[in-house]
């Protein structure tokens, strides 16, 4: 590694470390204040560090691997983000900020379940727990091997099981000393970073390469495919690459995943007022636009730049790293490259801390100590992070994983467990505890069982045909309404609950 970027990579890590000091002194008093941050952020805040930890290391690597592997029929999945990401702030953010403090002041998703439909068993908490620890600890392994193939890349240098640490260790001591206010300061400022780094690199290279014309006319002289919507330029013959209903209804259904990402709507429940989300969602659906826009083009233009220079691509998810190798001023790719451990670490942060958040409040607290004084959570918060962090260290070992594909299976697993779940409790009264369990355990099996079970007869999983999530939504959709409707109603004071929400809604 250079001088020049082992300087610039331990600036950043001093700033990101830096502001969770800062947090530390400022809300780590009680359990709330670590996991929630005392419901205070502003609306800016609010709205990139939800983006931030969204897009992670794949808006920076695997995205613009896909395009560049595929063309851009891959413009499907971004159709469905921006389109998802806009009506979980019109649907989703209002109503969960309100309802979770209406509901015995919810810190966290299983939280406001247990409260939501009176738990008194505790089952629908567990389950929401296990599934956030499971499907968080294999979300947080994929950005890990992002960190991994970055420090692993040509311009770093390093060993890639190094590069695992490395981001891990710095990720796990702000998260774990300064809690949610400093994973979403910082989550601020590297979704700034993204933002510039994907504005920059995209017109940079165009310009490198003679401009759009030149790089259009060198990508349909490679393959016309990749200049085709409906067709995967990865797949050689074109007789067989035509993207199916399916294939794109699979690519679309991207979107109906940040109804149950935990990491996400978490941001919805902090905001520290239901009038602060509409500025919120301008920031957020603005940055969110401009930067997968930037991502998308940056992986179209890498088609070209390595025909052009005939270059080997060994790993299509590092073109980002080539261009801020080959195409910037030194000082300027080590900010490139800060940028990409922004994506990275800012994502970990989020999903460390919400399965910390669930090991502390919805077990420990829960289960073994019911009457730990504050001081004792926040302890137990603080080693669940490091607990955590080991456990995606090993599963992210293999640097031959992708990173969508990592990304792409614990997206479907909460967007198919919780987002029926959380959608249909903010408006429908008649949900049950019975509905939420059902429709909670039907989602994540039918997400489980479409990836590994082998049905089909050439022994592929039934994923290759439709993306997990389209199942696993419907079917967890019907469960809760039927079963519901089967049961029992729920109790009054719980009808009483939600017409007070609704009550608050309306006032506001």
């Amino acid at each position: 590694m250079e001088t020049g970027t082992l300087i610039s990579l331990a600036l950043y890590f001093i700033a990101m470390l830096g502001i969770g000091l800062y947090a530390y002194k400022k809300s780590t008093d009680d359990v709330s204040g670590y996991m929630l941050g005392g419901r205070r952020l502003g609306p800016g805040v609010t709205a990139l560090s939800a983006g931030a930890s969204d897009m992670s290391g794949w808006m920076l690597m695997g995205l613009p691997g896909a395009i560049y592997m595929s063309g851009v029929s891959q413009l499907w999945i971004a159709v469905g983000l921006v389109v998802g990401a806009y009506l979980n702030y019109i649907i989703v953010a209002p109503r969960l900020r309100m309802y979770t403090e209406v509901a015995n002041d919810s810190i966290t998703i299983p939280d406001y379940f247990a409260n939501r439909f009176n738990d008194k068993a505790r089952l629908l908490r567990v389950f929401s727990s296990v599934v956030i620890i499971v499907f968080f600890t294999l979300y947080t392994s994929a950005s890990l091997v992002a960190g991994g193939k970055l420090f692993a890349s040509s311009a770093f240098g390093l060993d890639y099981s190094l590069g695992l640490w490395v981001t891990a260790g710095v990720v796990c001591a702000y998260t774990l000393f300064g809690g949610f206010l400093a994973v979403s300061m910082t989550d601020f400022v590297q979704g700034c970073i993204m933002f510039l780094a994907l504005v920059l690199v995209p017109i940079v290279a165009i310009f490198d390469l003679g401009g759009v014309a030149s790089v259009t006319d060198q990508v349909r002289t490679m393959n016309p495919d990749f200049l085709d919507f409906f067709r995967d330029g990865s797949i050689a013959d074109s007789a067989v690459n035509q993207l199916s209903f399916l294939g794109i209804i699979s690519l679309l259904a991207w979107g109906l995943g940040y109804f149950g990402q935990p990491h996400i709507i978490v941001r919805f429940m902090a905001i520290r007022s239901v009038k602060d989300i509409p500025a919120a969602r301008r920031i957020g659906i603005t940055w969110m636009t401009v930067s997968i826009i930037g991502a998308m083009i940056t992986g179209f233009v890498g088609i070209a730049y390595v025909a052009e220079t005939k270059m080997t691509l060994n790993d299509a998810e590092t073109i980002f790293i080539i261009f801020s190798q080959f195409l910037f001023h030194p000082l300027i790719a080590d900010f490139l490259l800060a940028a990409i451990l922004a994506a990275i670490m800012s994502t970990i942060s989020s999903q460390l801390l919400v399965t910390s958040s669930s090991l502390t409040e919805d077990f420990y607290k829960a289960f073994l100590r019911r009457d730990a004084s504050q001081k004792e959570l926040v302890l137990v918060g603080r080693i669940s992070v490091l607990i955590v962090s080991l456990v995606a260290i090993a599963l992210a070992w293999n640097p031959e994983n992708t990173i969508l594909g990592l990304v792409a299976n614990a997206w479907a697993g909460f967007g198919a467990a919780f987002g029926p779940v959380i959608i249909l409790s903010l408006f429908w009264k008649r949900m049950n505890l019975q509905g939420a369990l059902s429709g909670m355990l039907v989602g994540a099996a039918t997400v489980l069982f479409w990836i590994y079970a082998p049905v089909l007869e050439d022994g592929a999983a039934l994923s290759s045909m439709v993306y997990e999530i389209i199942p696993g939504f419907i079917l967890c959709t019907v469960a809760i309404i039927v079963v519901s409707l089967l049961t029992k109603a729920p109790a009054a004071n719980l009808t009483n609950t939600f017409e007070q929400m609704e009550k608050r809604m309306d006032e506001v």
